[in-house]
């Protein structure tokens, strides 16, 4: 029996802001409701008649707990449209796609709004465990005296709160913050602190091109409370060298460590959304598809070297369509970490590596001209719930800005997994 199509219609995604010392300006909420607005009013159905919303979203507030919903109510879906949340770590936006062309496939939608969301800046700064207790002891002491006696035993140790962000990026089965799995990865296939540093500058680079180029069109610029406007991107650096990284100290494993903030992803906010329909919703409203989901892998693999989840998760989908590497036209591979990306192609030309870990032949070389041609989140930002949307989106401008067919949008994923979507473009109407 054949699997139904699933389109994907459009999609638009926040400029990606680098998180810094303070609260962003937006909350998750914020950045999905501002870049879906702009999607939707380009469509020529109303918000209420999708069949669905499903947004990933790693850290959502304690005031968005269900994300997708609130979002959903804030568009002007209407009470009648569902709206929820999924969570799979750094693929959550991925797993979102997933989750709605699984539903369409089914036939219980026919349009769904799609995609990730995570504000990493607002991660809350949380009380420890027995300051906790404390303040329990305090607001149940049922007098003044209690109350004094309670005070007596504050001490200062327990003020010293909890970093949130820094709890979900260590790893709870190894212990291992996500940097020291990279570091891990590069010990296995012996990559230099040099390789790291020039392949970081690369994604700048090629960032930069992409800027002045338009490569990025997907962005809705946002607009502040204040009415302040952030059209682009802003962890993009022109002057990220190799000569300057270089100089940037190892963060996880100091002193002997290569990996830094200069060759890692950085901590950002942002959101990706995009448009699926079915075949009849094609034609019932007479769309222009962008591409389609041609194919979907998760797999999983130890924590310790979570970076190579995209060979665990490309290779099966490369096997089952009798594909080769270089048969793609392009590759989005998350730059988690320099480490981690050169791991993946290291690991894919390690024979060895390959028998023991995949069960088959080494795959060979990929082509490194096919790979984030337009930089990644090494330049752009990680906003955890929204990466595995926006490498699909902008996998698909990609292919089309070079009048290409095919590619592979993968990442790794903390905690031992790997996620793949096999991507074709639609050049031609698929309306009967």
């Amino acid at each position: 029996m054949s699997v139904p199509p699933v389109y994907i219609i459009d999609g638009s995604r926040t400029p990606f802001l680098k998180a810094g010392s303070a609260p962003g300006p937006f909350s998750a909420a914020d950045l999905a409701v501002q870049t879906g607005r702009e999607l939707l009013l380009r469509q020529p159905f109303q918000p209420s008649d999708l069949s669905e919303v499903i947004v990933g979203c790693a850290a959502p507030s304690a005031d968005e707990i269900n994300i997708g919903r609130v979002i959903a109510l804030r568009l002007g879906c209407g009470h009648q449209v569902p709206g929820w949340t999924v969570m799979r770590n750094c693929a959550s936006g991925m797993q979102a796609l997933d989750s709605g062309m699984l539903t369409i496939q089914t036939g219980r939608s026919d349009l769904v709004l799609a995609g990730g969301v995570d504000a990493l800046s607002r991660t809350p700064i949380l009380f420890s465990d027995p300051m906790v207790r404390w303040l329990s002891a305090w607001r149940s002491s049922p007098s003044l005296l209690k109350k004094l006696s309670t005070l007596k035993r504050l001490r200062p140790k327990q003020l010293k709160p909890v970093i949130s962000l820094v709890q979900g990026l260590t790893d709870p089965i190894t212990g291992l913050l996500m940097g020291q799995t990279a570091e891990n990865i590069a010990h296995t296939f012996g990559i230099t602190r040099d390789d790291m540093d020039a392949y970081a500058a690369q994604s700048h680079l090629r960032a930069l091109a992409a800027r002045k180029a338009n490569a990025f069109a997907e962005i809705t610029p946002l607009t502040d409370a204040s009415g302040h406007l952030y059209p682009e991107d802003n962890g993009i650096r022109e002057d990220s060298t190799p000569t300057k990284l270089g100089k940037l100290k190892p963060v996880f494993d100091p002193p002997w460590g290569n990996i830094t903030a200069g060759n890692s992803s950085q901590i950002t906010d942002g959101a990706a959304l995009l448009l699926l329909a079915s075949q009849a919703a094609v034609d019932r409203w007479q769309l222009q598809p962008l591409g389609r989901i041609t194919d979907v892998q998760w797999s999983a693999l130890d924590p310790a070297v979570m970076g190579l989840g995209p060979v665990f998760a490309a290779t099966p989908i490369l096997q089952r369509h009798k594909l080769g590497l270089n048969d793609l036209d392009l590759w989005e591979i998350n730059e988690a970490f320099s480490a981690q990306i050169l791991g993946c192609v290291a690991a894919w030309k390690d024979e060895t590596w390959c028998q023991e870990n995949l069960g088959c032949n080494a795959l060979g070389a990929l082509d490194m001209t096919r790979l984030n041609v337009d930089g990644g989140a090494i330049a752009l930002g990680h906003p955890v719930g929204a990466s595995g949307a926006r490498l699909v989106l902008h996998l698909l401008h990609a292919l089309h800005a070079r009048h290409l067919k095919r590619g592979i949008a993968t990442l790794c994923i903390g905690g031992g997994q790997g996620g793949a979507m096999l991507i074709e473009t639609c050049d031609q109407k698929v309306n009967p």
